[in-house]
């Protein structure tokens, strides 16, 4: 039977675990992908949408588990990565 893996008050703590357990022995099936954002986001826009995408974006990005402006920006990163690479040269 697989051990699960203990909570954690610092990130010191998470750390040393990481260090020195042997995940083999954890059940991780619980675990999902996560994607950290490290670029600062220092630019804002504003735009109109009509309400019934708005409604379907929010509903789309609760379904995934993240706040729905951070779904429009993974979603805006995804199609500029999808360009061409002279698009994505600019960006």
């Amino acid at each position: 039977m697989s051990k699960a893996i203990p909570i954690f008050k610092t990130d010191e703590e998470a750390e040393k675990f990481i260090d020195t357990a042997d995940l083999s022995e954890y059940d991780l099936s619980d675990f999902k992908p996560t994607r950290f954002e490290f670029e600062a986001k220092d630019t804002q826009i504003n735009m109109r949408l009509p309400e019934s995408l708005l409604r379907a974006v929010r509903a789309t990005a609760k379904e995934r588990g993240i706040p729905y402006q951070r779904f429009i920006r993974q979603t805006l990163e995804q199609a500029v990565a999808r360009s061409s690479p002279k698009a994505r040269r600019a960006t």
